[in-house]
């Protein structure tokens, strides 16, 4: 989608799929975590064509300074959590490796968690903080507070509960809700976060280390031990620079709660620890160890880069006639009307191919002149079309031309400008989808981002994954290999795969902004 992402709150968040931020605050009242996603519509019976994308309320906050991805010189790793690796039965392809990292408030843990993510060499990454899960306080709780009188850094202080049910979820590959905190009121935004599994789950805390059903969880333990006067000064830089807090009080704070704190509770669970990393991110033989040990116990799938195309993936022939049309539409000369009247004939095309591998069972009828003609019918249902606003609409009409009476389903997936992440803003999916095949439909995939979320949102909607016909005018290797990793299942059709995807995240040579030239939201 080309539509402009909604604005991120202003306030800093605690968001457990990002960065970790470094204070041990209060909560306020919050909603149940429960594992659906947030703000979906119920499905309904036919959609119209041109649904209302009137502004949507953000279903969580977004920080600016800390955004869910880590860009390296040779390529970008999605921190927030994406579509998890299982199947629409619930079987799990593989658990998540659990990372556990522990240690003093300002020890380096982020920085420690940074750099794991970046020599790991795999796609899909969460980050999960005990920071969201304080418990709801009282008003007396919430008075104390705002006095620096609360101790945030006490056991009592965390929702474990909570805690683990989440990171439970997580390992098994499931999407969860984790509440959002803000360090600005103290307190637990009322829209939670929907996070999704990922190959890797890397959660930190002060106290990762202090409960036993947590321990459980951890595939890895990582005690980050540093200085307790370099931590001190890293928070007074913190709190003062971030938060707007002044020093006597977080000096007084420290004093009164987070220095016993890290006395009685955190520093004894060193030894619960596989690894101690001391001086924390500046420490690059422990990290190299740390990474060593996750690709010897957990056979993580890393780039796919100069590896064969899936078996999933049906490239349309190139016949000269397709050759012809697809050197009109990516010629940057070619006026609107032509592009269009091109892109709508291998549209057409690319949906008669896709058509093709919906299974057919054997039939017989009777002809007009009383004799027996052994056929071929649809083996299920119905077909419905599910577009990826806006640019997969672009493929609606030459779904509607070959398919009679076509149900159509729309999902729209918009990225962030300031993070880079995708988030699903608006839904409307037809009533009784799981009973049919689906063909998803976007102009182009270049990373797979988008195609990932909308997959995901499918099977959480009880569509068979290989019922699914995920079908586009052109690809990128990078996202073709990213469904194929995530989506087994899932054929992927389309009629070009180009090679490249630049920094813009645009496919190289590509076809430009194709979906937004076709509806006449570019000129040129």
């Amino acid at each position: 989608s080309r539509v402009p992402p909604s604005s991120p709150s202003s306030a800093p968040t605690a968001e457990t799929s990002l960065w970790r931020r470094e204070s041990r605050e209060g909560d306020a009242e919050s909603p149940s975590g429960d594992d659906s996603l947030d703000g979906l519509s119920n499905a309904v019976p036919r959609c119209p064509l041109t649904p209302s994308l009137s502004p949507r309320k953000r279903t969580t906050s977004q920080s600016k300074t800390e955004p869910p991805l880590l860009r390296t010189n040779k390529r970008t790793i999605y921190t927030a959590g994406r579509p998890p690796w299982y199947n629409v039965t619930g079987t799990t392809f593989k658990e998540a490796f659990v990372i556990g990292l522990c240690g003093g408030s300002a020890s380096g843990k982020t920085t420690v968690a940074n750099k794991i993510i970046e020599a790991l060499d795999v796609p899909w990454v969460v980050l999960l903080s005990m920071d969201s899960f304080y418990k709801v306080l009282n008003n007396e709780e919430q008075e104390l507070a705002a006095k620096n009188e609360y101790n945030f850094d006490h056991p009592d202080a965390f929702d474990f509960e909570l805690l683990v049910t989440v990171l439970r979820k997580l390992k098994k590959g499931k999407s969860v809700k984790v509440p959002v905190y803000d360090f600005t009121s103290h307190c637990r935004r009322k829209e939670w976060k929907t996070v999704y599994g990922a190959n890797v789950v890397i959660f930190e805390g002060i106290l990762a280390f202090a409960n036993k059903e947590l321990l459980k969880l951890l595939d890895m333990k990582v005690f980050v031990d540093t200085d307790s006067d370099i931590r001190l000064i890293r928070r007074l830089k913190r709190d003062i620079s971030q938060r707007g807090r002044n020093i006597g009080g977080i000096i007084k704070q420290y004093n009164k709660f987070v220095k016993p704190a890290f006395e009685q509770y955190i520093e004894p669970t060193v030894q619960s620890a596989d690894i101690v990393v001391p001086r924390g991110g500046e420490n690059f033989v422990a990290l190299d160890l740390i990474v060593q040990h996750v690709h010897s116990q957990s056979a993580l799938a890393s780039a796919h880069q100069g590896q064969p195309l899936p078996k999933t993936l049906s490239v349309m022939e190139c016949t000269p006639q397709v050759h012809g049309m697809h050197t009109i539409i990516r010629n940057k000369d070619t006026n609107r009307d032509e592009f269009i009247f091109y892109s709508k004939r291998l549209m057409r095309l690319l949906i008669e191919h896709a058509l093709s591998f919906l299974p057919l069972k054997p039939v017989s009828v009777e002809t007009p002149q009383g004799g027996i003609y052994d056929g071929r019918r649809l083996s299920g249902k119905r077909i419905t079309g599910v577009s990826i606003l806006r640019a997969g609409e672009t493929m609606e009409q030459a779904l509607m031309a070959v398919c009679k009476d076509i149900r159509l389903g729309k999902i729209l997936i918009q990225t962030n400008h300031d993070t880079g992440e995708p988030e699903l803003h608006y839904l409307r999916l037809p009533k009784d989808i799981s009973e049919d095949y689906v063909i998803l439909m976007d102009s182009t995939v270049s990373t797979g981002a988008a195609a990932l979320m909308a997959v995901r949102v499918l099977l959480d909607h009880d569509v068979a994954e290989d019922k699914i016909f995920l079908s586009s005018l052109l690809m990128a290797e990078m996202g073709v290999h990213s469904v194929a990793y995530a989506f087994p299942k899932v054929r992927i059709i389309t009629t070009a795969v180009d090679k490249e995807v630049n920094d813009q995240f645009h496919i190289i040579p590509g076809i430009g902004e194709a979906g937004s030239w076709f509806l006449g939201l570019l000129t040129f």
